[in-house]
């Protein structure tokens, strides 16, 4: 049972006028958090690291540089705050922009499972108004095109997370570690056992950390070898096998479209009838009477 972690990030920030627009607590304990601001002062200091991209405006925001104040914001710009410096905003416009709040504990189990190892000390740089084009796919196409509050989603959201914290310990901290480079994929019994496994759990919210366990791999090994042996991301395929146990069950059970939705994995039946739709042309209700 992951204990939920206090960000004092998302505490400090709605004691002034920012709005939280939505926020999801994913699996191994990192939180996201959607904001609009505009027309504010905002100081922080936390206790854990934060990874902002803005989505929206963003051009007359400003830091505190010594007695100056810089800006260069806008919409995929990205800024890295490491845990326990001090940063000062002065927000003259509008602005919206997408939190990953994680932890020193996050950064060292990824580096543990990624290379086998852990370093002494874990260094972050502070970036400002940066532009990184691999930190703007990872958010807008796979943290930003799903609904957090749908717990079939919480897959994605977790494993985005994962690649965003790899990504930033490669590029924005002290470690030189080359990358491991992995070949080949999953074993065939191997394989099957975990698609099985699968099988059997569609109906729960499942994230990355609980595929990889099935295969004792790292997070990082397991997305890398499923992705080899399907051809496809897991959190694609479960999405697949849901749709198509939904499918089977809208044919040929006399269960009610929201315990077929249950019983698939999907939070809502309204969620799971928009997700039936754009996959099959059809939604569950016109199937099952046509």
């Amino acid at each position: 049972m992951i204990t939920q972690m206090t960000y004092q990030t998302l505490e400090q920030l709605q004691q002034h006028k920012a709005q939280l627009l939505d926020h999801a607590q994913l699996g191994s304990g990192m939180q996201l958090a959607s904001w609009y601001n505009q027309h504010d002062r905002v100081s922080v200091k936390s206790n854990h690291h934060t990874l902002s991209l803005y989505i929206r405006e963003g051009y007359e925001c400003y830091q505190r540089q010594g007695i100056k104040w810089r800006n260069g914001g806008g919409p995929d710009h990205f800024c890295l705050m490491p845990q326990q410096q001090e940063s000062e905003w002065d927000i003259r416009g509008e602005l919206s922009f997408v939190h990953l709040y994680y932890t020193d504990q996050h950064l060292r189990d990824l580096a543990a499972k990624v290379w086998d190892k852990e370093p002494n000390t874990i260094q972050l740089d502070e970036k400002t108004f940066a532009v990184d084009p691999h930190i703007t796919l990872l958010y807008r196409h796979f943290l930003l095109n799903c609904d957090w509050k749908q717990s079939e989603n919480l897959l994605q959201l977790s494993t985005t997370a994962t690649l965003l914290l790899n990504h930033v310990l490669r590029q924005y901290s002290n470690i030189v570690w080359n990358m491991p480079q992995v070949k080949g994929g999953l074993a065939p019994a191997q394989l099957r056992s975990l698609l099985a496994w699968i099988e059997a759990h569609l109906h729960l919210p499942l994230t990355i950390s609980d595929l990889a366990a099935q295969t004792h791999l790292s997070d990082y090994h397991f997305a890398h070898m499923f992705r080899h042996s399907m051809q496809q991301a897991p959190h694609q395929y479960i999405l697949q096998q849901r749709l198509m146990r939904a499918h089977r069950l809208v044919q040929s059970s006399t269960l009610s479209l929201t315990e077929i939705a249950l019983q698939c994995g999907f939070s809502s039946a309204s969620h799971f009838s928009n997700r039936f739709k754009q996959h099959f042309g059809c939604t569950p209700s016109q199937l099952r009477h046509y």
